[in-house]
């Protein structure tokens, strides 16, 4: 049994969700890892970010959203309104969370009160998942005739980098 891991680094935007189709970067992971079978794990550890698996729309909105991204913030804002104060429409964060957020220390992304007003973005990345795992199959992955893995960032907070992580584990060739 091998294993293979390689990470992508993923910029996002401020005031909207940002998308990533990631499908082509994953599958040269797989060329790269030499694995011939086996399961490939596709993963984000932000908790505001989902990884997911769908067809690609190709019609893209000015945004370079493909429509079915857009139908998909449209449903979500629908069901999980986009956080727009301090306890409103939400909970989250209360006051022992916005203490502890204030005391983490990242040079990138300075810690500011109005920055943890994404409560919005924990339920939609929620209702998404972190991860899929897909098959591997003769250095092919299985992705059916249209599918595509996108990973989405639902905080509209600020913009960042995020991080995907790609596992690959199974047996090559050799």
């Amino acid at each position: 049994m091998s294993f293979y891991f390689d990470e992508l680094e993923l910029e996002t935007v401020q005031g909207r969700p940002s998308y990533h189709m990631i499908t082509e970067q994953v599958k040269d992971a797989i060329n790269k890892s030499n694995i011939a079978n086996g399961i490939c794990l596709v993963q984000t550890t932000h908790t505001t970010c989902s990884i997911y698996f769908d067809e690609y729309m190709h019609d893209k909105n000015y945004y370079d959203d493909d429509f079915l991204q857009v139908d998909l913030t449209n449903v979500l804002d629908k069901i999980i309104p986009r956080q727009q104060s301090e306890n409103y429409p939400y909970l989250s964060p209360g006051p022992e969370h916005i203490a502890y957020g204030m005391k983490k220390t990242d040079p990138n992304y300075p810690a500011v009160k109005w920055t943890m007003l994404n409560t919005d973005g924990h339920l939609r990345s929620d209702f998404l998942g972190s991860s899929v795992t897909l098959g591997v199959k003769q250095h092919k992955l299985l992705l059916g005739s249209v599918g595509q893995i996108f990973f989405a960032d639902f905080d509209q907070t600020r913009a960042r980098k995020r991080k995907v992580e790609i596992i690959i584990l199974g047996e090559t060739d050799e």
